[in-house]
């Protein structure tokens, strides 16, 4: 077998010729063998950027045209939509029509982009008003140059768009490092960009694990700008690295939002959105909703509904019809949560439903959909990020309580707060520190708004505006009037 990078437009031999084997979760057997990257293919992906930066059409097209790249890939992915989420489904375990969600959104990512590229056009340039009339200025916005991207495992095509779509849109080139677990909708995206020709060296995707491709990446010095999604502790490097050159970083990273529920909520919604919240993607998603606050008086009945419709989520394989919670991604992830749900025991919370293996499935990194009642707020599992199917409850007596106890946390990505007085949803929302926040509702995320997060949740936004001003830097021209004499030195 032949080991490639998508490289300056075109299929590359590895360097090593070293790789790695894709294991569908649901199966724990392989699908693909996948070029294992280094040092040396990043270089010649990053150099194949800069080249197509400095010297390629790409940053000098029109906002138009680039648009038009980006509405191909869009036509492109939505052409492979049903194939692309099976491909998801099976590189990493979630349902499938979660995957085709995903899919559609990855297809719609591109398709916004290329609206707002198409706008830029009309938006190259700022007059800025000066009290110096001998003076004009104007300011304007230009792509930051070669973006380097490292994305996760959890929403692997749509995390790739949400980080190519913006930069290509703001005229950058990119080097684009999947995850090393789920890199096969990687390889689909470099095959569509190929196919709606896409300029060489404008958009380049390695393979790779994060040793090996991503720390070469991030320390290279011709990446003009660094866009990571995953851990803390990743993110943390990457950002000590970037420190190292001054680079330009956007990162969004880990959380363990709340979601505070009041006694006056319908509780047939708040058991849904409490699911909703913790269990899609098998509760694999940094922005959920795995802390959730209960007013004392709906606590005992909301925990009864909770654990009776917790308990009727179909598992099992992806690709089955019907089916609402799929595998964790691999061992390790596996592995790392029920670690979590032992220590969760361990520290005296109670576990009411599920906390280990469904018992029709022998084979794949099943866990049940669980939780745990009367968390403590100084316990391990109501403070740190499990990244699985598993909710921390806990009860409240007033609103000062509850916002306290959400803002307890050295996370701040989101947070949700439900009630039908809607000057209280409001009042909370604005008191909640994190970077979204939804009201009756967990999760719904839109291309249009910005996503990020406060304190250690990450530095930047990413979709709508925000996330195409993450690839743009703006630059002041002042000009002076050569008619007009200065005559400081020359009288």
């Amino acid at each position: 077998m032949t080991f490639k990078h998508y490289i300056d437009g075109q299929w590359q031999l590895a360097d090593s010729q070293n790789s790695f084997v894709t294991i569908n979760p649901a199966t724990e057997q392989p699908i693909k063998e996948v070029a294992a990257g280094n040092h040396v293919d990043i270089d010649n992906a990053v150099n194949a950027a800069r080249n197509a930066f400095e010297h390629g059409p790409w940053p000098r097209l029109s906002g138009k045209e680039r648009g038009a790249y980006l509405r191909k890939i869009a036509a492109l992915i939505n052409e492979r939509l049903s194939e692309l989420a099976k491909l998801e489904v099976e590189d990493n375990g979630k349902p499938y029509p979660e995957a085709e969600w995903d899919i559609e959104d990855t297809a719609g990512c591109f398709e916004f982009y290329a609206e707002l590229a198409e706008k830029m056009d009309e938006q190259e340039e700022q007059v800025i008003e000066l009290p110096e009339p001998r003076f004009s200025s104007k300011a304007i916005k230009e792509p930051v140059g070669v973006a380097g991207a490292i994305i996760p495992w959890n929403f692997p095509m749509l995390m790739a768009a949400w980080k190519v779509a913006p930069a290509l849109a703001a005229g950058c080139t990119m080097v684009l490092k999947p995850s090393e677990v789920t890199p096969l909708t990687a390889i689909a995206l470099a095959e569509i960009a190929e196919q709606a020709e896409l300029p060489a060296g404008v958009l380049n995707i390695v393979t790779g694990t994060g040793p090996e491709a991503g720390q070469p990446l991030a320390e290279h010095p011709d990446v003009d700008k660094m866009a990571f999604t995953g851990s803390v502790p990743t993110g943390s490097r990457i950002m000590s690295m970037a420190a190292n050159q001054v680079k330009n970083i956007s990162l969004e990273l880990g959380g363990k939002s709340p979601l505070i529920i009041f006694s006056d909520t319908d509780i047939e919604q708040a058991v849904e959105w409490i699911m909703f919240g913790i269990f899609w993607n098998q509760g694999q998603v940094c922005s959920a909703t795995s802390r959730v606050l209960v007013e004392e008086s709906l606590y005992p009945q909301l925990m009864e509904r909770l654990v009776e419709e917790a308990k009727k989520i179909t598992i099992g394989e992806g690709n089955q019809e019907g089916i609402l919670l799929g595998p964790l991604v691999n061992e390790a992830q596996y592995q790392k949560v029920l670690a979590a749900i032992d220590k969760g025991q361990q520290e005296g919370a109670t576990l009411v439903c599920g906390g280990g293996r469904p018992e029709h499935l022998q084979t794949g990194y099943y866990i049940e959909p669980t939780v745990f009642a009367d968390v403590s707020e100084d316990s391990w599992i109501w403070n740190e990020e499990i990244f699985g199917p598993v909710v921390c409850v806990k009860s409240f007596k007033t609103e000062e309580q509850a916002v306290a106890l959400a803002n307890n946390s050295r996370f701040g990505l989101a947070g949700a707060v439900m009630s039908k007085d809607l000057q209280r949803c409001d009042r909370v929302a604005r008191a909640l520190r994190a970077g979204i926040i939804w009201t009756n509702c967990s999760q719904p995320t839109f291309v249009e708004a910005p996503w990020g997060g406060y304190k250690q949740s990450g530095i930047g936004r990413e979709l709508g505006t925000w996330g195409l001003n993450n690839y743009l830097e703006t630059k002041q021209i002042t000009a002076y009037d050569p008619e007009q004499p200065w005559g400081w030195y020359i009288k």
